[in-house]
């Protein structure tokens, strides 16, 4: 369950640091009250855990799954073929939204479906993108 946020924008995220930050949350909540804590990826993310485990010999540090399939995806995006891919991905979707006239075909033709726009922060966005369009294919055309 979510417990609290911490405004950490004022501060130096060492390994040390979230850890001394993730340990005070455990121990507000109680030790024996928590099992697992969930980071993403980031090596000071995972050390943070690490020293965690070391200190709370019950409590597991798990690595955000969604963090790391993003990572994988941004790897698959850097290919060549891939890389090309999307970047055609990026120029079609922006020139329908672009142009009214098009958008209106566009929702027209496929039952007011939106296709999936694209945004710089998560790499997975770019997969969704292409498997709408993929789906629209025969429509779009």
């Amino acid at each position: 369950m979510f417990f609290k946020s911490i405004d950490g924008s004022n501060i130096v995220k060492t390994g040390e640091k979230l850890f001394e930050m993730l340990d005070s949350l455990v121990e507000e909540i109680g030790e024996e009250n928590v099992v697992q804590v969930i980071t993403d990826n980031r090596s000071n993310y995972v050390l943070a855990g690490k020293l965690l485990e070391e200190k709370i010999l019950h409590l597991y540090w798990t690595p955000c799954a969604a963090h790391g399939i993003d990572l994988m995806l941004e790897d698959i995006g850097k290919l060549h073929l891939i890389k090309k891919t999307i970047q055609r991905r990026v120029s079609l979707v922006g020139f329908i939204y672009s142009h009214s006239s098009t958008l209106s075909l566009l929702r027209q033709f496929t039952n007011k479906w939106e296709l999936v726009r694209h945004v710089v922060t998560r790499f997975a966005i770019s997969y969704l993108s292409l498997q709408r369009l993929h789906q629209e294919k025969k429509k779009l055309r």
